[in-house]
């Protein structure tokens, strides 16, 4: 009768258990139907509307830039964008421009912005004198309503400022501090001024699931062929792997980057990377010569469970097919990013490389991108079959082709 009674009583407290939760899902629902009336019948088509943005605090930063979001546009509930904040993930970008570098890095940030699905944050680090051209152009583009960009000005450590200034290019070196400060940024994806993205920056932002737990950053090699390496031939430094690594595309987690104490041949002592870096430069600057690419490669060389490599086709460049093609990836798959350093871009020298940038500058947002980018491009390229890059030109254009023919196919509330 004891046994019958235990039973009957385990039975009773798991019914009021699951009637428990029951009501809590039906007032939970309840909540949800409150919501969506109170924004006027939209509240599905605003989430969405949300949902593509994400970064939105419309805020004036300290050095005059303006962000750029739904807050410029009248109408959007603080409350309601804050409930729903979470329901994609920004994808943040930096970029460092000195010198004449304003065309080629906005003709970048078009390129990430015009096939990439989730919402981007870009971080530019610039010249005083090119900020008010920065803020003149994006602001021109709020309606695109999809993206978000602060300026900083260039910063270095003050007791060695004119040191890494002058390092390699005009501010190249920025890149190496921006974990130190973007202290609020959990991951990053650092390019070059002379970046194109052929494929959304979502693929490669997809990587950084792909890190073990011991990788905290991501670059491709600086060469397939050894018998063309640089870093294999000439340097005078340890650099990492075969043929030493390429910075241009640089995935970065930056959270583990400041936990991470770094392995080095200056002291037993394990570093930071804010401790690291002027000691490297003291110990390494009459021994290197691409600045701080070299540095990395440095430091990578030794940590190098650090690193994830990924392939070419991610990081494309003129030695990939100037004397032959020498990026496998990219022959199966085509190129989903296209570096186009040694000037490639405003000389005749790779009219391959020139033909796509020159198109992804002219093309305007609401362009039909088929037949106003595509098939004019197509036929361009077929002028450059004189030049090893041009004979491959297929590859240039096959996953611009693919990330055309997606972006019509995806649903226009994910445009």
């Amino acid at each position: 009768m004891e046994r019958d009674m235990r039973r009957y009583l385990r039975v009773l407290v798991l019914c009021l258990g699951c009637g428990f939760c029951s009501l809590l899902y039906a007032l939970n629902q309840l909540v949800v139907s409150l919501d969506e009336e109170e924004t006027g019948g939209g509240g599905k088509l605003k989430a969405a509307a949300v949902a593509s943005w994400i970064t939105v605090s419309g805020r004036v930063p300290e050095n005059g830039a303006r962000s750029v979001g739904p807050k410029d546009h009248p109408g959007w509930s603080d409350r309601y964008r804050l409930t729903k904040i979470q329901t994609a993930e920004t994808m943040h970008l930096a970029v460092v421009a000195c010198g004449e570098r304003l065309e080629e890095t906005i003709t970048m940030i078009k390129s990430a912005i015009i096939f990439s699905i989730q919402p981007l944050q870009f971080h530019i680090f610039a010249e005083d004198q090119l900020h008010h051209s920065f803020k003149k152009i994006l602001d021109g583009w709020k309606f695109l309503q999809t993206f978000n960009y602060t300026t900083y000005p260039i910063t270095f450590p003050t007791e060695n400022a004119a040191e890494w200034k002058k390092l390699f290019k005009p501010c190249a070196s920025q890149r190496l501090f921006l974990p130190l400060i973007l202290k609020e940024v959990d991951s990053l994806l650092y390019v070059d001024t002379d970046i194109l993205f052929l494929r959304p920056v979502d693929d490669i932002w997809s990587l950084l699931k792909k890190f073990n737990s011991t990788q905290i950053a991501a670059m491709a090699p600086e060469h397939e062929e050894p018998r063309i390496g640089w870093y294999n031939r000439f340097a005078r430094h340890p650099y990492y792997g075969k043929t030493g690594i390429n910075s241009g595309v640089m995935l970065m987690n930056m959270t583990r980057i400041r936990r991470k104490y770094f392995k080095n041949d200056m002291t037993t002592a394990h570093l930071q990377w804010g401790e690291i870096l002027m000691p490297l430069l003291k110990k390494y600057k009459l021994n290197i010569t691409w600045g701080d690419q070299d540095l990395l490669n440095i430091m990578f060389f030794h940590n190098p469970e650090s690193l994830f490599v990924f392939p070419c086709h991610w990081n494309y460049r003129p030695d990939h097919c100037i004397y032959g093609s020498n990026c496998r990836e990219a022959e199966e798959e085509g190129i989903f990013i296209l570096h186009g350093n040694r000037g490639v871009y405003h000389d005749d020298k790779q009219p391959v490389f020139r033909a796509i940038y020159e198109a992804l500058r002219n093309c305007s947002f609401g362009d039909d991108k088929l037949q106003s980018l595509l098939h004019p491009l197509e036929l361009e390229l077929q002028k450059t079959v004189h030049t090893y890059c041009g004979r491959m030109h297929k590859i240039f254009t096959k996953q611009l082709t693919k990330s055309i023919r997606d972006s019509y196919d995806r649903p226009s509330k994910e445009r």
